[in-house]
Parts: structure tokens; C-alpha cells; sequence
């Protein structure tokens, strides 16, 4: 917690989102009256800082880079940082750091509540937040004096188009013109090469991913079966390498697959949709139909590329995942949910534990009416409407987010203590 005025604050700003959202904090930032300087560790970092001034590059290894950073703390005398993500080695050495000096973390995150909102958290994310240790009955305290109506959960993610864009662009960057930092290693286990070309290769085929989903979720939606949804995300996001029990998503998959043909009633099916993202490394489709072959429920079993989960939402029985925040339209729409990893949606009002074959056969509801109690409290604190890709979803997020960067309080304190600010109506960011 920090209580300096702006002029009095000196932000230093780690990896970001893909694209030019650090760049207009940033910016905003300054315009409220404090320092702020950039740490680049690679060409794509730099190509989206357009303050040249306050960039500084890191060319080191990655075993030099706690020391630096300390040092970077001492000569700017750095009150706080700001950065996408807790997990990746360079942000979570950065944040051991910080709490060792009383320097306020800020740490950003695609929304809990996503597509329309984005999250903002202090201290840490995902398994790391604070909300792994509220309870239900704690965030009901907290909303005794909130009166706020909750938007609907939108079908679809705002800037996806964008967002591939993004990405793309910042791994060109890298490949092609990243010789002044030899030493950088990406936080993930392909190659820089890899990662543009898988980048390319999804918005070259988006077409033809596009007509391979339609055909699927139509099949599906006329199918006339009762079907359970299974719920994937990306093998190599942080919240499945470092808050749940798998290291493969094939792992994931064998046991769904074995917990369905053990538990479902014979004439229910399930069904597999790919995270938006998904983009080809993990061979998902040839893996669901090897294991359902070998657990006899080939006929049963189907696959969906991406795509809009409320049209597959609509029509399922109940869902399961690792820990994907796209579970939070599964409860918000009262159905029956399992899930294997930390979340900070996995409280016991509105999360199953029951033995997965037992779901499968015959699912608990979640209590609708925590789940909302929940939902009230993130709309309340840590979601922002806006979104990091898109510009119109960046000026919807910098018009609130600044503040709340800039207030003693972190959200989930300023809530508890009566002092959250107004928040924003939320607009449709594509």
C-alpha cells in the first residue's frame, strides 16, 4: 500500500501485454504527475515503448537479472511496478524483490470475468491472488453497502482479432531484429520462430478454422444428445503449468475421457472446445480421438475449435476444465461444474467435488446464489471493463484503471473500507 501523491511515485514497468497498452499506461501515468520507466528484455518490448527517454534495455542473462533489477530499484528509487502476469521467471523474481522492499506490485491479467473485462490485482494473480483466501461469507461483508447491477456475461471475447495481431507482430519483432539481446530466452518452451510461425499460420487459416468450428458446433447443437462440455486452455498458459496438478494437457484429457465412459449415462455425449487461442502446438483433436477410442466412447466424443462458448453453454448438461476462467460463464449460467486446479472461482458453494465419474453421472448444482454474491464482489474490485488490444477497449480500461493504480488502497481493501470508486458502465469493446 502506498499513500505518496502521483509526483511522489516512481513506476517501473516490466513485460507486458502484447501491443501498445503499457505504452498508454504509461503515458497516462506521467500526465498524473509520476515517473515511469520501461524494462525491455527483448525487440518486441522495446517496439511498443515510444518513450524512448524512459526505456531501459536489458541485454543480460537471465541469472543476472534479480541483481539488476535491485539496482534498478535503488538508482530510481522505485515505488512501485506494474506487469502482465506473475508467473514467467523475470516477473516472479521481480516481485520477490519488491515485497523484500514495501515496493507496491501491480499486476494485470486477462479478466476473471473475461471477454469484456480485464483484471487488476496487487501483489499477485490467478493462484496468487488475494481472492484464494476470501470466502463467500467475506466478500458478502465486503458488498454490505454495494448496490450494483451485475451485466450479463457476453458470448463472445471482444478483441480476439487483435489480439492475434498483437501477437504476431511482437514475435516478428523478435525473430527479425533481435540481435542487440542475445541473451534472451522466452519464457515459454518454443522458440521464437515457432511462436511467430504458429502466429502466422492461425491468421492464415482463420477461414478455414472458422468453417471446421461452424460444421462442428452445428452438428452438436442439432445433435438431439445430452452432452457435457469439457472446457480446454493452453497447455503453455501459466495458469495450467503453475496452478494445477497437470503438466500436459493430454494428461487433462485421459482423465476426462476415463471419468465420462466410467460415469455418463450410455446416451450422453461429451464434447471438447478448444481455447480461442489454441494454436496447433499440442495436437488435441488426434489425442481426444486416440483416448476415446481406447476407452470405447469413440462415437461419443467431439471436438470444436474455439469459437463462442455460450452457443455450447446453452445446451450443456454440466462442464469441466482445469482451471479456465471461462468457467465463470458456466456458473454463471447455474450449471454444474468440476474443475482440477486452483482457481479463484473454486469455492465450495459453487464448485462440485464429487469423484468425476460420479459428476459425470449425476452432477450438483452450484449455489446460483453465491455465485452471484461472488461475481458482485470481482465486478467490484479487480475486473475492468476495456480490454488491452483493441483501442477501444484501451480507452475504456485507462479511463478507470490509473486511479486505481494511484489510490492508497489496493480494490479488494478500498471495497472492505468503503472508498471504491464508481465504476464504469460497461461497453462492448470489439
Amino acid at each position: 500500500m502506498s499513500a505518496l501523491a502521483a509526483d511522489q511515485r516512481r513506476f517501473l514497468f516490466l513485460q507486458g501485454p502484447h501491443g501498445p497498452f503499457f505504452h498508454r499506461l504509461g503515458k497516462m501515468l506521467r500526465a498524473a504527475g509520476c515517473e515511469v520507466w520501461r524494462v525491455g528484455f527483448n525487440k518486441g518490448d522495446e517496439a511498443f515503448w515510444f518513450h524512448t527517454r524512459s526505456y531501459i534495455p536489458y541485454r543480460g542473462t537471465p541469472e543476472d537479472w534479480p541483481a539488476r533489477f535491485a539496482a534498478l530499484c535503488d538508482e530510481k528509487g522505485i515505488t512501485d511496478i506494474a506487469l502482465y502476469g506473475d508467473t514467467r521467471a523475470i516477473h516472479a523474481e521481480a516481485v520477490r524483490i519488491a515485497r523484500e522492499r514495501a515496493i507496491t506490485v501491480h499486476v494485470f491479467e486477462e479478466g476473471y470475468l473475461r471477454p469484456y473485462w480485464v483484471s487488476y490485482e496487487r501483489g499477485g494473480s490467478n493462484g496468487h491472488s488475494r481472492l484464494m483466501d476470501f470466502s463467500i461469507q467475506d466478500m458478502r461483508t465486503a458488498l454490505a453497502m454495494s448496490d450494483i447491477d451485475l451485466p450479463d456475461a457476453p458470448a463472445k471475447w471482444g478483441d480476439m482479432r487483435h489480439h492475434i495481431f498483437y501477437g504476431a507482430l511482437y514475435h516478428y519483432f523478435v525473430l527479425l531484429w533481435n540481435r542487440p539481446y542475445r541473451n534472451f530466452r522466452p519464457h515459454r518452451s518454443l522458440s521464437v520462430a515457432q511462436e511467430f510461425g504458429l502466429y502466422l499460420k492461425r491468421l492464415i487459416l482463420m477461414p478455414v478454422f472458422w468453417a471446421d468450428r461452424v460444421q462442428a458446433t452445428f452438428r452438436i447443437k442439432h445433435g438431439g444428445f445430452p452432452y457435457h462440455l469439457a472446457i480446454l486452455q493452453l497447455e503453455h498458459d501459466s495458469s495450467f503449468q503453475k496452478h494445477s496438478p497437470f503438466t500436459t494437457m493430454t494428461e487433462f484429457l485421459s482423465l476426462t475421457i476415463e471419468g465420462f465412459a466410467q460415469g455418463a449415462p450410455r446416451h450422453h455425449h461429451l464434447v471438447f472446445k478448444a481455447h480461442p487461442l489454441e494454436d496447433g502446438r499440442v495436437p488435441l483433436r488426434r489425442e481426444i480421438r486416440r483416448l476415446a477410442r481406447e476407452h470405447g466412447v469413440r462415437d461419443r466424443v467431439h471436438y470444436v475449435r474455439g469459437g463462442k462458448l455460450a452457443q455450447l453453454l446453452n445446451h450443456a448438461r454440466s462442464a469441466v476444465t482445469v482451471n479456465s476462467t471461462a468457467a465463470q460463464q458456466v456458473l454463471w449460467r447455474g450449471l454444474p461444474l468440476k474443475v482440477f486446479g486452483d482457481a479463484v472461482y473454486a469455492k465450495p458453494e459453487f464448485v462440485s467435488t464429487q469423484p468425476l465419474p460420479e459428476f459425470f453421472s449425476a452432477p450438483t448444482r452450484p449455489d446460483s446464489k453465491a455465485y452471484r454474491d461472488y461475481r458482485s464482489f470481482l465486478l467490484e474490485t479487480s475486473q475492468i471493463a476495456g480490454g488491452f488490444y483493441s483501442s477501444r477497449g484501451r480507452r475504456q480500461l485507462l479511463r478507470q484503471v490509473v486511479d486505481m493504480m494511484l489510490a492508497p488502497e489496493d480494490p479488494y481493501d478500498a471495497l472492505a473500507q468503503g472508498k471504491a470508486g464508481p465504476r464504469l458502465q460497461l461497453r462492448l469493446v470489439t
